[in-house]
């Protein structure tokens, strides 16, 4: 087992600088893989998370290394990380020597299926792997009319870019509650509801639509979801997500040092009340929901490592899980061309809130429930530490 786990620890190290420096790959190389089929395609719900725009040029999600771990694809030309095909199979290559075989993600049944009104089940809910689901309800944020946007964010220019090509729209709570029936039959267990701010904060409308077509199309009165929410004035709103049948909650604020936040994020300073309500509202969320039950983001590599991670420390102590993935500076936001901290930053950052989580005692259980895909680094650290991957239960089978 402790050799087992150095592989897998050599694997999450690959796995980090992959996804922060990207991947080279040549499209032509993706021609013959069946994606859209056997294997899992890359749709845009809500952010463009590759390094570079990509429209009319189909990729894969991602892959798994050869124990397990889930990464991401993000298409980077520029990057010592490559992924090749040499006699029928695909390598992970690094300044062109192997790293190890890979296989892409296979595509959920459910994605095979339409709505009642015809629209592709797949651009209803993206599958986030381990049996998460992810509905983006809008690709627009109303913040970009005010001149608000956060300065790392590209919803609004993600839709821009792929509208047309791969039909960005309004998701209706009929088509989500239909979705979500054939992806828990699929064996689906969690659905995380999110999108851009709505004009005039008409969010808990929408959302309490979106529980009720759920618990319908499902038979599930709890559904375990995530609704992902700005921080309300008016805290009594929270309560009313509870009541509407949403397990978790979750509202991401982005950076934990006040004067960076108030600078990078002036629609939430604005719309929000601010850091300071964005604090409470987490600590009030706890009362409501519980602990381990209330979820945040920091957006890593904006504002200093020691920042970050007394954000992550101080929520933690309420009982708020707050993940702090790494900045990509994304295609179309303000920041596109900036540079994210290096790969080994970014580790120390996941191994270091890792630590803040086990000592606060939230379980895996938790973290799969308040987040929107179980496939960070975070999780990853918990699987390997507590013997949760797959590669685990094989190991003991063939001892």
């Amino acid at each position: 087992m402790s050799e087992l786990k150095k592989q897998l620890y050599k694997e999450l190290e690959i796995k980090n600088a992959a996804m922060v420096e990207g991947i080279n790959a040549n499209p032509i190389i993706f021609k013959n893989l069946a994606l859209g089929s056997k294997y899992q395609e890359q749709i845009h719900d809500l952010f463009e998370m590759d390094h570079e725009t990509h429209a009319g040029i189909d990729f894969p999600s991602g892959f798994t290394s050869p124990n397990g771990l889930t990464i991401g694809f993000r298409w980077d030309r520029r990057s010592q990380y490559e992924i090749k095909l040499e006699n029928g199979k695909y390598y992970l290559t690094q300044k062109g020597q192997e790293l190890f075989p890979i296989e892409f993600l296979s595509r959920p049944k459910y994605y095979d299926y339409k709505t009642s009104d015809g629209v592709e089940m797949s651009h209803i809910a993206t599958y986030n792997r381990e049996g998460a689901i992810f509905v983006a309800y809008s690709n627009e944020c109303s913040l970009k009319e005010k001149g608000q946007d956060c300065l790392y964010c590209n919803i609004n220019a993600t839709k821009d870019t792929y509208a047309e090509k791969e039909g960005i729209f309004w998701k209706y709570p009929k088509q989500i509650g239909e979705t979500a029936a054939a992806a828990y039959k699929d064996g689906a267990k969690h659905i995380t509801i999110t999108g851009g701010f709505i004009p005039e904060r008409r969010e808990v409308e929408y959302y309490f639509d979106v529980a009720e077509s759920i618990r319908e199309h499902t038979g599930l009165e709890d559904f375990n979801g995530t609704a992902v929410i700005g921080a309300p004035l008016d805290f009594s709103v929270i309560d009313k997500y509870k009541d509407l049948g949403y397990r978790t909650i979750a509202m991401n604020i982005e950076l934990w040092d006040k004067n960076v936040f108030k600078s990078i994020c002036p629609g939430k300073q604005a719309t929000c009340g601010g850091w300071d309500n964005w604090v409470k509202a987490l600590e009030y969320a706890v009362e409501v929901f519980g602990f381990g039950r209330v979820r945040s983001n920091i957006v890593a590599g904006i504002e200093p490592k020691q920042s970050t991670l007394e954000g992550v420390e101080y929520l933690a102590s309420k009982g708020v899980i707050c993940f702090a993935g790494a900045w990509c500076p994304n295609p179309g936001s303000a920041l596109e061309g900036h540079r994210t901290p290096e790969a080994e930053w970014h580790l120390d950052v996941a191994k270091k809130v890792s630590s803040i989580f086990r000592k606060a005692g939230f379980t895996y259980d938790q973290l799969y429930d308040c987040s929107a895909a179980p496939t960070t680094l975070c999780h990853d650290i918990y699987k390997i530490e507590d013997s949760l991957l797959p590669v685990f239960k094989d190991k003991v089978a063939n001892f």
